[in-house]
C-alpha cells in the first residue's frame, strides 16, 4: 500500500481495534500503527496519542466518518 497517508490520530487500542474491524469488514485498506515504544515504556502515547491510521486518501472521508461514529458511542472506556 504505497499510497497511504496519515488519516488521522487515534486515542486508544479499543477505538484502535474498532476501526480496523470496521475497515476489514468494509473492505477497505489499511496500516494501524501504535506510538508506543518500549524502550520508552509508551511516554510518547502521552503526548502524540496512541497510535495513528495510514490509508489511501481517497479512503479518507469514509474512514473519518466511521471514526466519528465511533467517537460518538462512547465505546472507548474513557467515559
Amino acid at each position: 500500500m504505497n499510497d497511504a497517508q496519515k488519516i488521522a490520530i487515534l486515542e486508544n487500542e479499543v477505538e484502535a481495534n474498532l476501526l480496523s474491524s470496521i475497515l476489514e469488514e468494509r473492505n477497505i485498506p489499511h496500516i494501524i500503527k501504535s506510538y508506543h515504544d518500549v524502550a520508552y515504556d509508551g511516554v510518547f502515547q502521552f503526548t502524540k496519542g496512541w497510535g495513528v491510521i495510514n490509508a489511501p486518501l481517497v479512503h479518507k472521508e469514509i474512514i473519518l466518518e466511521i471514526l466519528d461514529d465511533l467517537r460518538k458511542q462512547g465505546y472507548s472506556g474513557n467515559t
